[in-house]
């Protein structure tokens, strides 16, 4: 891979993944600010900031969603006086704290997009958080 694809490739991850500003990546990459402007314009980054964006945000759907199905069976199994799964209760007990996170990350975002503050961007640490606690992604360091 040539140093360029190597470098768009990173600045990508960096703009998109990690949320960073264009004068971030810039300085982080060493790269100048309006060839990253220009890569951003010609690979469509901001939509693939979207998708990643969405993408997350469906996460905890599907989170929320598994976890209230484990709930009511757990319960079904409670109110029938039966024998309750430990495996069950203790994945329950473990999803309780990420629901709550991937809720507050969402309504980070939500509240992000509506305010007129200029930058309308996750810090680089949220985000890192959350690739690591929520989806087992751990970044690394340039």
């Amino acid at each position: 891979m040539a140093k360029k694809e190597v470098l768009l490739e990173n600045a990508q991850r960096l703009y998109v993944i990690e949320q960073m500003t264009i004068d971030e990546v810039a300085r982080k990459m060493e790269v100048n600010e309006r060839t990253i402007r220009r890569w951003k314009t010609e690979h469509n980054w901001d939509l693939k900031k979207e998708q990643y964006i969405k993408t997350k945000q469906m996460f905890h759907e599907e989170l929320y969603n598994f976890a209230r199905k484990l709930m009511i069976s757990i319960e079904y199994d409670m109110e029938n006086n039966e024998k309750v799964d430990p495996g069950r209760m203790f994945a329950f007990t473990k999803m309780l704290p990420l629901i709550t996170k991937i809720k507050e990350y969402e309504d980070e975002v939500s509240k992000k997009g509506t305010e007129d503050t200029g930058s309308k961007e996750l810090s680089p640490e949220f985000m890192k958080t959350i690739n690591e606690e929520f989806l087992g992604i751990k970044s690394y360091e340039q």
